[in-house]
């Protein structure tokens, strides 16, 4: 079974049309691709997505529905989300085949998604939140692209990647695995607790500030031990000015949660 079969998810969050998600199973179907998460997606009838998608019951019939794009990617070593046009927070933002290299890198060492929003608005930035880069489709000024059509871009991208990776030398082996979602998601925990901690977001904006964090440490693409590195330089902030403050108040503990470092 190729790379593509076994370590690439298409997620379409919130799906309001049947129709772009029976051309999304046939774009997956054409490069190669099986495995398709929704996420709280519309009603959907499978025996109907076959008949527009001809050929592709096996993709269907393993399809999985999520409550939450947490749980649609928790598995997922990097996830690329798939936006309309670049947005104000500085995500990093690729074309598709700068993306396709980058995820076809990692795939070597677990799953990656592709990130697809709904047809009316695309994604929101919650969502864009929980990815490690972003992609933008060139186009002309009328940037709106049906979602199968965005799927079939950026799978093809990665059909033609996996196609000349056959052919070329082994990249080389990374000194740690990628850092996977959750591992991801407990640094940024710990990440807020410290600056909690020391009051540096009295006077900020938290959801900026965070936002910035998650696009610095996106960018840097930290492997799993690097992830972890910060995590614990995170958590150290806390118990520190834990320490500082008992010395200062004879002893007395400092209230709020989260002041030992767990999160």
């Amino acid at each position: 079974m190729s790379i593509l079969a076994h370590q690439v998810r298409v997620i379409l969050l919130e799906p309001q049309d049947p129709v772009n998600i029976a051309g999304t199973v046939r774009a997956m179907k054409n490069m190669g691709v099986r495995d398709l998460r929704l996420v709280r997606p519309c009603p959907y009838d499978p025996y109907r997505l076959e008949g527009i998608a001809h050929g592709t019951r096996d993709i269907i019939d393993a399809i999985r529905v999520h409550d939450t794009l947490d749980a649609a990617i928790v598995d997922c070593v990097r996830v690329a989300a798939f936006i309309g046009k670049p947005r104000a927070a500085r995500w990093p933002v690729f074309a598709p085949r700068d993306a396709a290299d980058l995820l076809l890198a990692d795939a070597e060492h677990g799953p990656v998604a592709l990130l697809f929003g709904r047809e009316d608005w695309g994604l929101p930035n919650e969502a864009i939140d929980r990815a490690s880069m972003a992609v933008t489709i060139p186009t002309t000024d009328h940037a709106s692209l049906n979602v199968a059509q965005a799927v079939l871009l950026g799978l093809y991208e990665l059909h033609l990647g996996a196609g000349d990776a056959t052919r070329a030398a082994k990249r080389p082996r990374k000194a740690a695995p990628p850092a996977d979602h959750e591992a991801y998601e407990r640094c940024f925990r710990s990440a807020e607790d410290a600056l909690q901690t020391i009051d540096f977001l009295k006077t900020r904006y938290p959801e900026h500030v965070m936002r910035s964090v998650r696009s610095l440490l996106f960018r840097s693409a930290p492997d799993a031990r690097e992830i972890e590195l910060v995590r614990a330089m995170a958590i150290e902030v806390g118990r520190a000015f834990e320490r500082q403050r008992r010395e200062l108040t004879g002893g007395i503990p400092h209230s709020p949660a989260n002041a030992d470092g767990t999160s």
